[in-house]
């Protein structure tokens, strides 16, 4: 990393309850990698964990869908850490290997394997990611299939990735910075 990692256990007391809500979200795993590059600023490790766990545990979007937009995040900004953590993620919420395949080659756009709901989100990915504006017309498809609530998820969960994303890149978190990303066994 381009920094050092932080201590696992915090050196201000006062800063225990940071530390035990993340080690809390992370049950059972030890923190990770990522936890210990915020945690130089527990204050910042703290809103993250909140928001990510959000993110994460209180959504009402589909599983298997957020999981490929975040793997596709992954691929988009070449954050292989991210891909490394989410990829088996989303096969066992339910997407299937041959989708993720295409999203590892960004084979999205011509892919005959992936659903029309599937292209949509991934699409949405997309363009959020580097376009930054999303066209109206995916907009429409979006709010024809998904509650409004879906869509703000769907928006807030590829924005938070891509946040986690650049985040994991500019530090090189784990040291994975032009490594390959390989499918998951």
């Amino acid at each position: 990393m381009r920094i050092s990692y932080a201590a696992s256990e915090p050196a201000d007391p006062s800063q225990e309850a940071i530390y035990e809500r993340i080690k809390e979200r992370r049950k059972p795993r030890p923190l990770i990698p990522l936890d210990l590059a915020l945690l130089h600023n527990p204050n910042i490790a703290d809103g993250f964990n909140t928001l990510m766990g959000a993110i994460r545990s209180k959504s009402t979007l589909n599983l298997a869908a957020m999981e490929m937009a975040v793997c596709y995040v992954a691929v988009l900004n070449k954050a292989v850490y991210e891909w490394t953590a989410h990829a088996p993620l989303a096969l066992k919420a339910g997407a299937r290997r041959d989708a993720l395949e295409a999203i590892l080659h960004d084979d999205v756009k011509n892919s005959a394997v992936l659903t029309e709901e599937e292209i949509d989100v991934l699409d949405f990915t997309y363009q959020s990611t580097k376009e930054i504006e999303v066209r109206e017309s995916l907009m429409d498809k979006l709010k024809a299939r998904y509650t409004e609530r879906q869509v703000m998820e769907l928006a807030m969960t590829v924005a938070g990735y891509n946040m986690v994303s650049r985040f994991l890149v500019s530090l090189d978190v784990t040291e994975s910075n032009g490594k390959e990303m390989k499918m998951p066994e």
